[in-house]
């Protein structure tokens, strides 16, 4: 049925969520008002039991997000403190600097943009974290049990932050930032576009971001980095899943790649202004552009182009890491 006014503007106005989210679908948004949101998701977990064979739960599971939200607010307090002794210390502004642009070597710049990317990462986990805190306090957010029988309360997390910093490839960073905004976007644009999706999608997401410049560098280039990505992957990876070692080397490189290239694309998302943006694609000699476009192009001949069931910008479900998995019993009573 379609929503009243009144519901329409809760969802849209609720205050858990209204400042940095995170975002959830209506329904579990209405389940949660209605006072069903804990127990529907029990019952689904107990129905997905029953189908593989299971007999439910043998005593009503204990879903308190306390823990949860301890957990949280202890990442909160750490990111608060990163932010005041380190993210400070390292501005984004320096990296554009008109001095140590001239002097620096380009070590010395890609260094710096690196680390000065990698210090203003917790203002955004701190802001994330506390907003699924908040939510989870209040009794939104439980995504059902996991295979060791503990609640899992990341139904609306926001980010990852161990997919994100271990990321091997472009689209896991992604996947892992931003989530729910990601689950948007692949809901209303990527799934839907007929043509042209993964392009469609990001100029959608800078859109969605607002109007200052640095926005639309930001996902605008990320569109030829995640096409020469795909190629790039398809090509060469499996060479190295023979052995370990090879594996572990792969990984190595393409964490690596994969960082600095975050690193490049996003900075004029924190420059914001057209002029700095400019600056800084100059003093690194636009070299990711240049790499991702020829690899793109190279590479597109030695495979037919698909369009991935994911976007780049977007995963179906928030990473955790103990996927969530209905606990059961053999006991006949079920306890709901």
């Amino acid at each position: 049925a379609r929503p009243s006014l009144i519901e329409y503007l809760s969802y849209n106005l609720n205050f858990l969520s209204v400042l940095v989210g995170p975002c959830s679908n209506y329904k579990d948004h209405i389940d949660f008002i209605e006072g069903r949101h804990i127990s529907q998701r029990l019952k689904q977990h107990a129905a997905a039991a029953a189908r593989n064979g299971h007999n439910g739960y043998d005593r009503t599971p204990d879903v308190s997000p306390l823990k949860a939200v301890c957990r949280k607010l202890v990442v909160c307090c750490c990111c608060l403190l990163f932010f005041f002794v380190v993210t400070r210390s390292l501005p984004i502004t320096f990296n554009v600097n008109p001095d140590f642009v001239s002097h620096a070597p380009f070590l010395s710049r890609l260094t710096y943009a690196f680390f000065s990317i990698q210090a203003a990462r917790p203002k955004f986990y701190f802001a994330w974290t506390l907003a699924d805190a908040v939510n989870n306090a209040a009794g939104f957010g439980f995504r059902g049990m996991d295979g060791s029988g503990k609640p899992c309360w990341d139904l609306i997390s926001n980010v990852n932050i161990i997919g994100i910093e271990t990321a091997t490839s472009f689209k896991t960073f992604i996947d892992n930032w931003n989530i729910q905004t990601g689950v948007w976007l692949k809901a209303v644009c990527y799934d839907r576009a007929p043509r042209h999706r993964l392009a469609l999608t990001f100029i959608l997401s800078a859109l969605w971001h607002g109007v200052y410049p640095g926005y639309y560098f930001t996902f605008i280039t990320a569109i030829p980095i995640t096409m020469a990505a795909r190629a790039l992957r398809r090509s060469i990876r499996h060479h190295f899943l023979g052995s370990r070692g090879l594996k572990l080397g792969y990984d190595v490189v393409t964490w690596m790649a994969t960082q600095l290239t975050i690193c490049y694309t996003v900075m004029p998302f924190l420059l914001l202004s057209v002029d700095h943006t400019i600056t800084y694609y100059r003093s690194m000699y636009f070299h990711v552009h240049i790499i991702s476009v020829l690899a793109a192009v190279a590479l597109h001949r030695k495979h037919k182009p698909t369009e991935d069931s994911k976007s780049a910008s977007s995963s179906s479900s928030a990473p955790s890491s103990s996927q969530c998995q209905p606990v059961h019993s053999n006991n006949n009573k079920k306890v709901l």
